[in-house]
């Protein structure tokens, strides 16, 4: 096996794939399901959830435009 080496907090670029596409909307659809679980004990952190699924979404339309 070989060694691989990562930073803490890197970033990998998305390319316009069908896959990166496809993981923004996955990630877009746990955030929201995260958001509506935590509403109701915890609007803080809901609405964390919200602002991050609204800037995976801005992400997607541009991608798609």
């Amino acid at each position: 096996m070989e060694n691989q080496y990562c930073k803490v907090g890197s970033v990998t670029p998305l390319t316009n794939g069908s896959k990166e596409l496809s993981f923004l909307e996955y990630q877009y659809k746990s955030f929201m399901d995260k958001a509506t679980s935590k509403k109701h004990s915890d609007s803080k952190l809901a609405e964390f959830f919200e602002l991050k699924a609204a800037k995976i979404q801005k992400i997607i339309q541009t991608l798609t435009n």
